[in-house]
């Protein structure tokens, strides 16, 4: 019923859904334990984001709920360290919030600019856009500090030696 609250927020679902699968391959520098969240998580996500999206008309609260039942029970169920469960909190709410909507493709998710929901309104414009993005991603889409790829690939020499 709400397409200009709801596209925004699906793909920042979306997005965060492949940041926290990536943030593995960091190693520690990722997660201080890597989880195995699922598809199923981001299903259960999408799900509720329609239902309450659709329900209320308060987009400030809809956002705090769906905050807190992304990072805390959806994805956060899995999450078993203090400091990850601090760190899923805020990565969720690097794309789930009220500048998403509202400033549409404007807003930025990382410094560069480079990641952003994406202004469209098919799949294909989806898709489109998704295209133009670096096959390798910079750390910088997962929230780290473009020496973190050093470290990851130094981990991995180690592990092949």
């Amino acid at each position: 019923n709400k397409p200009d609250v709801y596209r925004p927020l699906l793909f920042g679902f979306c997005f965060f859904h492949a940041v926290v699968q990536d943030r593995r391959k960091f190693g520690p520098i990722g997660w201080n334990i890597a989880y195995g969240f699922t598809p199923e998580d981001l299903m259960v996500c999408r799900q509720q984001l329609m239902n309450f999206v659709n329900q209320y008309d308060d987009t400030a609260k809809v956002l705090k709920v769906l905050n807190f039942l992304g990072a805390k029970i959806n994805y956060g169920g899995r999450v078993t360290d203090d400091k990850d469960k601090l760190l899923i909190s805020t990565i969720l709410e690097t794309y789930i919030c009220i500048e998403a909507v509202s400033q549409k493709d404007e807003y930025k998710y990382s410094t560069s600019g480079l990641y952003h929901p994406p202004e469209g309104e098919t799949i294909q414009d989806i898709s489109n856009y998704i295209r133009t993005l670096p096959i390798l991603p910079m750390p910088e889409a997962f929230g780290l500090h473009e020496n973190c790829n050093i470290t990851s690939a130094q981990d991995e020499a180690a592990k092949l030696l």
